[in-house]
């Protein structure tokens, strides 16, 4: 019957969202007991309670369970759900805010604990770039659409790689500051003034 189909497919679905978060949430509870490259797949497996095949139809690999962005569909939704009218800057912001909004704390921490383990961690440190234009060229589709331009357009793209090396100056080896992200959006929306700092005067007498 359709209505016990759709019921067994969203449970099918809960159950494979919940082993996945499982696989990842013990991933990190061993990356930070006894280190990430001392960690093996099939450590990870044994403590989600998995075969490691199982782990592999979820993650290409062990790098995989820490770059995997589940936070994208989220954000992508909220930034298409804001009015159309409004500039791109505050659409980002808003958007920004809402996602992280509609995280519940283990989520929160979570997404902390993996871009600290992502900027400490060499092996992962280094595919930063990868992720980063990854994220340009997702940026860039969903402004284009906002402002009917094309998305390799020359000012989608600085824009949409503004946004994203804002967005990572908020995270930092320690998390992602909050406050840096109100700041960094005023200071691109104000078109970025940069005054000089004040001189100080080194001969002057002590």
């Amino acid at each position: 019957m359709p209505g016990e189909t759709r019921v067994t497919a969203g449970l099918r679905e809960r159950k494979k969202e919940r082993t996945r978060r499982t696989i990842r949430t013990e991933a990190m509870r061993l990356f930070k007991r006894q280190g990430y490259a001392e960690t093996t797949i099939e450590q990870i497996a044994e403590a989600a309670d998995i075969s490691p095949s199982t782990f592999f139809r979820y993650f290409p690999s062990k790098q995989d369970v820490v770059l995997a962005d589940d936070l994208d569909p989220i954000m992508v939704e909220a930034i298409r759900s804001q009015p159309p009218e409004m500039p791109p800057l505050t659409v980002f912001r808003n958007a920004f805010q809402n996602t992280i909004a509609a995280l519940d704390d283990e989520e929160v921490r979570f997404e902390q604990e993996r871009m600290t383990l992502i900027w400490n961690e060499p092996e992962l440190r280094g595919v930063i770039a990868r992720e980063t234009e990854r994220n340009v060229q997702m940026v860039a589709g969903l402004v284009a659409e906002r402002v009917g331009r094309a998305p390799d357009d020359l000012e989608v793209r600085a824009f949409s790689g503004a946004l994203i090396g804002a967005a990572m100056t908020a995270w930092g080896p320690d998390g992602l500051d909050f406050d840096k992200v109100d700041r960094i959006v005023d200071f691109l929306a104000a078109g970025m003034p940069l005054p000089s700092a004040p001189k100080t005067d080194e001969s002057s007498p002590r």
